[in-house]
């Protein structure tokens, strides 16, 4: 056999020693993780669930979930053991570098211009959006009547339209 017939089996084999080499090292990684459990370690479990460890055992952990919650799990079923400061900011929100300068709680600092100058003539300035000019109203008052006869017109016709129907089913009735 020569060397270019066996050259693809021992890619393949080469290729399945370091995937299952990786694979080991995730899972003797995750094992170390697990062991680093101790009773006050916030964690997450494999679920999504985040809890704090009450109680570590050899295959199990017992987790406080909230106040009179404990919960049993299987060491395996713990995904990730958080850092406190981690654990702290997606549990209860607390941030441990505050950075409250950087982002505002509302826009008003947007808004705000350098010039305080401008910003005194631009409060004093009144601004009216409802305002329209007399001709603008005139002109919409001409289209409301219009419109309002155009929809009396079609009023009056349904209703003739509905008594004639109304005469002519009583006709028929006393003709039967």
């Amino acid at each position: 056999m020569s060397l270019l017939t066996l050259l693809p089996f021992i890619v393949l084999i080469g290729a399945m020693f370091l995937m299952t080499r990786s694979a080991k090292k995730k899972q003797q990684q995750a094992i170390e993780m697990r062991n680093q459990m101790q009773p006050g370690s916030g964690v997450r479990t494999i679920g999504g669930m985040y809890a704090t460890v009450k109680e570590v055992n050899e295959d199990t952990v017992l987790l406080d979930a909230g106040p009179g919650v404990e919960l049993l799990f299987a060491k395996n079923a713990i995904g990730a053991v958080l850092s406190d400061d981690e654990y702290n900011r997606i549990v209860h929100g607390i941030e441990h570098d505050l950075k409250s300068d950087l982002v505002p709680d509302d826009a008003s600092s947007l808004t705000e211009t350098d010039d305080s100058t401008d910003a005194a003539a631009s409060d004093d300035t009144p601004v009216d959006l409802g305002k329209k000019d007399q001709a603008d109203e005139a002109a919409d008052a001409a289209e409301a009547k219009t419109a309002d006869a155009a929809e009396a017109k079609t009023d009056d016709a349904a209703e003739a339209k509905t008594d004639e129907k109304a005469k002519k089913s009583e006709g028929d009735s006393e003709v039967k």
